[in-house]
Parts: structure tokens; sequence; C-alpha cells
């Protein structure tokens, strides 16, 4: 898994590479730890080039979320990939975190 990191207006840009299963979900929950140790209480992540999400992956993806709602920030995602767009979908992920079409519509979703 390929992390980089860019930060814009009140939030880190994250873009994801790869396959996040049980051997790689742990790699984004320290990619996002490091971000949220840095200060950042907002990610929003691209996951265009996210080509495979397992449930080890949703699980990280609860769990990074949760920790910016308790400090008052969020986690928003756009760009998704066919596979994990249907992922998000059928786990109502899609309904538990900002979802949006483009970079600047996950951010505007994010407040």
């Amino acid at each position: 898994m390929e992390f980089e990191q860019i930060e814009k207006d009140n939030a880190v840009i994250l873009t994801v590479r790869g396959r996040m299963d049980a051997v790689t979900a742990p790699q984004f929950e320290e990619q996002c730890n490091a971000i949220i140790d840095g200060g950042a209480t907002n990610i929003c992540v691209q996951m265009a080039q996210v080509e495979y999400m397992s449930s080890a992956g949703l699980r990280s993806v609860l769990l990074i979320g949760k920790k910016l709602k308790g400090l008052g920030g969020g986690l928003a995602f756009y760009d998704l990939s066919g596979m994990v767009s249907e992922v998000f979908k059928m786990s109502g992920f899609s309904s538990i975190f900002p979802v949006g079409e483009s970079q600047d519509d996950a951010l505007a979703k994010l407040g």
C-alpha cells in the first residue's frame, strides 16, 4: 500500500494506492494516526487506486473515523474505485461517512 498526503484548507488529503486487506489495513491506520498525531482533525481520502477492500479495511476506516469524530473532526472519501464504491454501499459506509464526487465536494462535506 502506498500513500501520498498534502494539506489543503482545513484537512489532509490522503491518496491511497493498492489493496486494503488484513495485511495492509494496519498501514492505513498507522498513516492516519501519524496525520492525527501531527494535529490534523480532518482527513479526506482519495480511493481511485484502491483495487480491493476487505472487512479489515472497513474496520480500519471505522476506527479512524471514530477517532477523528472524537476530536471534533471527520473522515471523508472521494473518487472511489468501482469495487470500493460497491463495498461502501453494501456495508452502509456511504451513509456513515461523507463521500464526494470530487476532492472539493468531499472537503465541503467535511465542513
